[in-house]
């Protein structure tokens, strides 16, 4: 058993390794084996790993990645996440994965998935139509012919034969890492204090480029240490961060949020991780039904996903309730359309129903938090001084 520093240390080291080591050294390890990189928000990681592929997400470079190259592929009005993934794939960082899933996101994703077919990227480009039907007969078999698409590219690298007990196992597999980590967010409910929002992303984050059951053993240990009554109670309010689904804030902006006097108890921080709500039926004749199923029945709230009969700022609503939250924060990346053109959605909304929220924007490479800090600050104090009146501040920070 390790100590939780040397666990919090060793996801840390994986989460930001732009090299990909960890998994282009399982993929050395055993010949047939296959690396499928894929986009947030979400993709059924089940299916690579029934078809023994790695899946490994792909964030951008961050703060940690000049953009040189990829600013000539974009203009300058969209988010940054595209450039930075084009300037790692330029400098040779995706060289071991042998294909790209691109799910619907948003048009530049759908574009970035197009560049990668012009530059020869991979030896297979899938853009990944998400339903918007959510009917078993119309959204659920659609989503399945999607996932059968993917399972074909895969298998025709790895020489696999994806069966339903292969899938049943990797559905169980990935059933036991969404629990830990609810119980990693349940305990941040709770007892926030225990282990920081900063710690927590490593913790998920590492589980994207590694092996579902090295990240498992990972969990498991992080899960014992913070039963545990550790940690000092500070005087924090308890927010919900929304909106940064895609394209990820730096890890200072992360921590700027909690210094200003924030616990942040949910967030859409690499949704990809926690799409599905519950287990997933791992003992199905027709587990790839039952993968479309769980999408279609259990998925969190997306701004790239349109649920006519089941409004997103409800979902979101219930969210701030169950974790016992203070108040939202809506954070978009720059130049985000889902996120940005959901925003007064979600704050007229909220406006009626007293919620409070402050709303801000931000660039993955971005590194003076200072007034977004103040702002935060601000709506901390806000809440602890005027409980019973609701609040709402509102700041652009491009």
């Amino acid at each position: 058993m390790k100590k939780l520093s040397e666990l919090i240390n060793e996801c840390k080291e994986l989460a930001f390794d732009l090299s990909y080591t960890r998994a282009k050294q399982w993929k050395e390890e055993k010949p047939g084996r296959a690396i499928v990189g894929y986009m947030p928000i979400y993709f059924p990681r089940e299916i690579a790993h029934a078809a023994g592929a790695l899946p490994v997400a792909i964030f951008g470079g961050g703060d940690r990645k000049q953009i040189i190259k990829g600013d000539a592929y974009y203009q300058s009005y969209i988010c940054h996440i595209p450039r930075s993934i084009i300037e790692l794939a330029l400098d040779g960082h995706f060289k071991s994965f042998d294909g790209f899933v691109f799910p619907s996101i948003c048009d530049v994703i759908r574009n970035l998935s197009g560049i990668f077919r012009q530059l020869n990227i991979g030896s297979f480009i899938k853009y990944l139509d998400f339903p918007q039907n959510f009917s078993k007969d119309i959204g659920g078999v659609f989503y399945k012919q999607e996932m059968e698409h993917i399972i074909h590219y895969l298998t025709s690298i790895t020489k696999k034969e994806v069966t339903a007990e292969a899938l049943n196992h990797s559905i169980d597999l990935y059933n036991k890492n969404r629990e830990m980590i609810d119980f990693i967010y349940k305990i941040r409910q709770d007892f926030p204090w225990r282990l920081n929002m900063e710690d927590v992303y490593y913790i998920v984050r590492a589980g994207t480029v590694i092996p579902v059951e090295e990240h498992n053993k990972l969990l498991e240990q992080v899960c014992y240490h913070i039963k545990e009554n550790i940690g000092t109670p500070q005087d924090k309010v308890k927010v919900v961060v929304s909106g940064a689904f895609c394209e990820q804030p730096a890890v200072g902006l992360i921590k700027a949020i909690e210094e200003a006097g924030c616990y942040v108890v949910d967030d859409d921080y690499q949704l990809g991780s926690r799409m599905i709500i519950g287990n997933i039926d791992a003992q199905s004749s027709d587990p790839l039904m039952a993968l479309s199923m769980g999408f279609i029945k259990q998925s969190q709230y997306s701004s790239s996903i349109y649920d006519v009969s089941n409004p997103k700022e409800y979902r979101l609503a219930k969210i701030v309730k169950d974790r016992g939250a203070d108040g939202v924060i809506f954070a978009s990346a720059s130049f985000c359309d889902p996120s940005l053109l959901d925003a007064p959605i979600f704050q007229n909304a909220f406006n009626k129903m007293g919620i409070r929220y402050i709303a801000f924007q931000y660039s993955e490479n971005i590194n003076q938090y200072k007034v977004i800090k103040e702002q935060v600050g601000a709506f901390s104090d806000s809440i602890k001084l005027w409980e019973d009146e609701p609040a709402t501040v509102q700041v652009t920070n491009k």
